[in-house]
């Protein structure tokens, strides 16, 4: 998270980046005051929006999702070259030109190298390949960009998609391949012409030049205002926001479960995890908050998997952003119910992959299309499909199947999956027989940008010790927001402790429930029926309130009595006398 010190650090020109990002979402986003990295946002906040006018002009015809688009590639390809030629000045060493020495005209130290040493060109770009495992050609590095487009050069549109272009065919291809697929510069929405187009996006990048002018290029700084931003966009994006992020107070509660120690998370935090799965990663954050609680050392390799193209580009962004180096992480495109990804369908046992971690916020009530084929799938052939109408156990048994012996997993899903009957009350009982169930956690109602219902997080374990599940009823603990509710430091904390501590009882909060109960109740997991948050009636002693009202009746007829002779001796009529 950004803190306050660093904020300071931020001048007027980033502060300009962030409004011209900010004021361009949909007219319903919330203020950002309420977000997790609060140094930033208050000082956002705190500010008086003077661009709404040029936001507006510098969006044109295009919604809150696309220019967000726009805007996160140009984010990229800024902290891209900035990277490329720190590293390229290391490779080069004294043979770097000097940029002080270099005259006006946009041209970079690396171009002036490009031009004076054409033979050595493609033995460089090898070098850097394996070096930084991407190669920026100076025409398209940011700041060859960003003077195109101050000088209004006709050429920008086609310099920036070919320089997109180069970067995807000539790196690594696993990280960069297709990375700008879906930024589309050659969109009616830039434009009708390609002139129009240009002027337009001359427009879109010399402001945001400015903004960046003055940011830092620490990836730590960069990319949480890379994630700071998708976060605002998704809060703008509503429902759609769903299918990319996790709002990081959620995020937190589950890094920090799945990197306890999973037997015995009274002892704290684990030292290492060799590896940690996203099934459903969104843009990353969710994986990205692991990492940050365990440290940039703390885990082996990060896999995501994602279906929307879009969102899957993000996720990699993201990553690298964060300075997660690209052999450091794997993020797949492809469906997670059909299991397309051919490292997850790897038949030999010696081979087949497991993770320490399993972390999800996958898509509620999901309909998908259980084939019979997949009846037979070992993700789900022991458990049976979840209904046509809700992939949300097909999802859990997903992550599930690839969880170690003694790994974590905790998802995110609807309250339904507690209670439901049919196929899910099977797949429910089949989970809590095995003892896989460890816990479950109800949270309060509209926490999430995609729905206002309230969730749940169950914690699941293929080795657990206590032959019980322990239900936390968290939903009324929760500030409530103008549009959206939010969990305090305090509630996170509640919840992390009480699932570390795992106590017998915590009034109206929390309940080891053993086996013989659940059972009892038909494998029914609501949690209500377990944990009311109901404040118990005080019992009335009948008996007593009986002579209580006696005795005040008594008073009642003895005041009187005593206020009539008053009345007497003033020659005043006198009260009536209480009913008997």
């Amino acid at each position: 998270m950004i803190e306050r010190n660093s904020c300071s650090l931020m001048r007027s020109g980033i502060e300009m980046l962030i409004w011209v990002l900010l004021t361009v979402r949909a007219p319903s986003m919330p203020s950002p005051s309420r977000q997790p990295h609060r140094a930033l946002a208050r000082k956002m906040a705190a500010m008086t929006p003077p661009l709404p006018p040029l936001a507006d002009q510098l969006r044109g015809a295009m919604n809150a999702d696309d220019f967000r688009d726009y805007m996160l590639a140009f984010l990229f390809l800024r902290y891209l070259s900035d990277n490329y030629e720190q590293a390229a000045k290391k490779e080069l060493g004294r043979d770097y030109p000097d940029p002080n020495a270099i005259g006006n005209g946009g041209r970079s130290s690396l171009s002036v190298w490009y031009e004076q040493n054409p033979g050595d060109v493609s033995a460089f770009e090898m070098q850097m390949r394996l070096k930084a495992h991407y190669v920026i050609r100076p025409e398209h590095l940011w700041a060859s960009i960003a003077h195109m487009a101050r000088t209004q050069d006709g050429e920008l549109l086609n310099t920036l998609q070919a320089g997109f272009k180069y970067i995807e065919n000539e790196s690594f291809q696993s990280t960069f391949s297709g990375l700008f697929s879906e930024i589309n510069l050659g969109s009616d929405k830039l434009g009708k012409t390609y002139p129009d187009r240009n002027a337009k996006l001359c427009t879109i990048i010399t402001k945001i030049a400015e903004g960046l002018a003055e940011f830092s290029t620490d990836s730590d700084t960069l990319g949480d205002a890379y994630e700071y931003l998708i976060g605002q966009f998704a809060a703008g994006s509503g429902k759609k926001a769903g299918e990319f992020y996790t709002p990081q107070r959620i995020s937190d509660i589950l890094s920090a479960i799945v990197t306890l120690d999973s037997q015995e998370p009274k002892t704290g935090k684990r030292k290492h995890l060799d590896s940690v799965m996203d099934f459903a990663c969104g843009s990353g954050s969710l994986l990205l908050n692991v990492r940050k609680r365990m440290g940039p050392h703390g885990i082996g390799k990060i896999f995501g998997q994602e279906k929307n193209i879009t969102t899957y580009n993000l996720a990699r962004m993201n990553m690298l952003l964060h300075g997660v180096k690209d052999s450091e992480f794997e993020i797949y495109h492809g469906d997670t119910l059909t299991n397309d990804w051919d490292m997850l369908r790897e038949t030999n046992p010696a081979k087949k992959p497991y993770f320490d971690a399993v972390v999800a916020n996958p898509p509620f009530s999901y309909r998908w299309d259980p084939n019979e084929a997949l009846g037979e799938d070992v993700r789900f052939k022991n458990y049976g499909l979840a209904p046509k109408s809700a992939a949300d156990f097909a999802f859990l048994l997903h992550g599930f199947h690839y969880l170690k012996d003694d790994g974590v997993m905790a998802i995110i899903l609807p309250h339904g999956v507690l209670f439901r009957g049919g196929a899910e009350a099977k797949i429910r009982r089949k989970l809590l027989d095995d003892g896989h169930i460890d816990t479950v956690i109800g949270l309060p109602a509209n926490l999430f940008y995609s729905t206002g219902i309230p969730v749940c997080i169950l914690v699941l374990k293929k080795c657990k010790k206590p032959d019980d599940v322990l239900l936390i009823n968290a939903s009324e603990h929760f500030e409530k927001g103008k549009r959206q509710n939010y969990l305090s430091d305090e509630h996170i904390g509640k919840i992390i402790d009480t699932y570390q501590q795992r106590p017998e009882s915590i009034e109206r909060y929390a309940r080891r429930v053993g086996m013989d109960e659940i059972e009892a109740n038909d494998f029914n997991l609501n949690i209500s029926r377990y944990v009311s948050t109901a404040k118990q009636e005080v019992a009335i002693d009948l008996s007593a309130t009986h002579k209580e009202l006696v005795e005040i009746e008594k008073q009642i007829r003895e005041s009187t009595a005593k206020h009539n002779e008053f009345l007497k001796e003033l020659g005043l009529s006198p009260l009536p006398a209480p009913d008997r």
